[in-house]
């Protein structure tokens, strides 16, 4: 036994003096929008980061497709610089070490710091960037309602800790400013925003103006509309990781993403890339797939846990809004608020239709008395909505339809009780300015 012994120390010793190999492959293919790599096809998984050989610039995919002849590799940078016959290395999953740290410091879709203040310091634990949603058996009830300041959603469409709302507009009609007034909420340890996308001028506009009160202790996750749909596709994921990390803490998150859209589209043509055939407006199957995933990963955590409270904003595509996306995101999530281009139009802001949107969760937070008051307010506006036309063409009479005599008075005042811009003070109680307002 003794002689084992000896044994067993004298290869443990020379296996730490060998230097660790690591497992390679050649670029066999390029395309504009991906590399074919032959020998790591036995090595590597859906999902692993790959490393390419450039001159000593640091280039990086995700490895979308493995078959017999090689693995297909999608670069996370978009330019094209790798040239055939390059080594290709494994790195492994992609994942992130967040720690709390990080509050305050604005990163890309890779993890990196972008904003200049230095080196992230790296958390003990690593979170994968592709992780499972929580079991549905483990999760908490959602039992506390929120205050979000903007009128017409804590009176129509109220939001809860722990719920998942979409905010579903066409381009131009207000997403992103109803989303900048939205992060003012208050109640939550942390902001985790995802600006997946976007303008490139937007990013600061968004930091220091609707962000300003709340950056201490935000994790904005950026990715532009320049960067290439890897990027774009990993944003999301990326802010989800950093927030199931401080929801694991036993923290409150908010999560805003705008928008999930765009996170489609890029899906959209990482799976094409990968070999997948076209099935709905140009949009593969895995796309359907990839998007419950990635929203089921927001909600409630466990009992004695934290929760990630999702707001994902949802550009509906020539405001169609049974575009199959759209249609896929609103099925998912626990409400949904309707933006409307008509109401936009003549001046409303935010351009909420409240007939069209709606909180799962709403009966949480009304009353008896508040839900019978929205019931009544919701078929008031239905009614004269509906007889818009008519009293254009002047077909109505006042005294022949008490109801409608009540709506013309009525709803006219409501409306303008749910204006708010931007600047505009936070409400304080929804309820009782709108019955200041209607008894004015």
């Amino acid at each position: 036994m003794e002689r084992f012994a000896r044994l067993e120390h004298v290869l443990a010793a020379a296996v730490r003096e060998v230097p660790p190999v690591r497992v390679g492959g050649v670029v066999r293919q390029v395309s504009p929008t991906h590399y074919r790599v032959a020998g790591l096809s036995a090595f590597v998984r859906l999902g692993d980061r790959v490393g390419f050989d450039d001159g000593g610039r640091a280039v990086t995919g995700e490895v979308v497709r493995i078959d017999e002849d090689g693995a297909v590799v999608k670069p996370f940078d978009g330019r094209v610089t790798i040239g055939i016959g390059a080594i290709a290395y494994r790195y492994g999953p992609m994942a992130l070490n967040p720690d709390p740290s990080w509050k305050g410091r604005v990163i890309n879709a890779l993890g990196e710091p972008i904003d200049g203040l230095g080196a992230l310091v790296l958390g003990p634990r690593a979170m994968q960037l592709d992780a499972d949603p929580p079991p549905a058996m483990t999760r908490s009830r959602i039992k506390t309602p929120l205050r979000t300041g903007v009128r017409v959603i804590d009176l129509f469409t109220p939001f809860c800790e722990g719920q998942r709302i979409g905010i579903f507009a066409g381009s131009g009609v207000g997403k992103s400013t109803l989303l900048s007034m939205l992060a003012h909420c208050s109640g939550f340890d942390t902001v985790v925003v995802a600006l997946v996308g976007e303008r490139g001028r937007e990013v600061r506009e968004f930091l220091e103006g609707a962000l300003a009160a709340n950056r201490h202790r935000s994790v904005v996750v950026v990715s532009t509309g320049d960067e290439s749909p890897m990027m774009r596709r990993q944003a999301p994921q990326a802010a989800l990781a950093v927030a199931e990390f401080f929801r694991d803490r036993g923290e409150s998150v908010l999560l805003i993403v705008d928008s999930v859209t765009r996170y489609a589209h890029a899906a959209r043509d990482v799976a094409l890339a990968a070999g997948e055939p076209a099935v709905a407006r140009g949009y593969a199957p895995s796309v359907f797939s990839d998007l419950p995933k990635l929203l089921e990963r927001a909600g409630p955590g466990g009992e004695a846990g934290g929760s990630i409270s999702g707001m994902f904003s949802v550009l509906v595509d020539g405001d169609d809004h049974n575009d199959p996306v759209a249609d896929a995101i609103r099925g998912t999530l626990d409400g949904h608020i309707v933006l409307d281009r008509s109401i936009a139009d003549q001046g409303r802001y935010p351009a909420v239709n409240v007939l069209g949107s709606i909180s799962r969760l709403a009966d949480i937070v009304w009353n008896r008395e508040q839900r019978e008051l929205i019931r009544r307010l919701r078929t008031l506006i239905s009614r004269y909505e509906d007889t818009r036309d008519l009293r254009l063409m002047g077909g109505y009479q006042p005294g022949s339809d008490s109801e409608l005599d009540q709506a013309v008075g009525l709803v006219p005042r409501i409306y303008d009780a749910l204006r708010q811009n931007p600047d505009d003070e936070t409400s304080r109680d929804a309820f009782a300015e709108l019955a200041k307002a209607m008894k004015g």
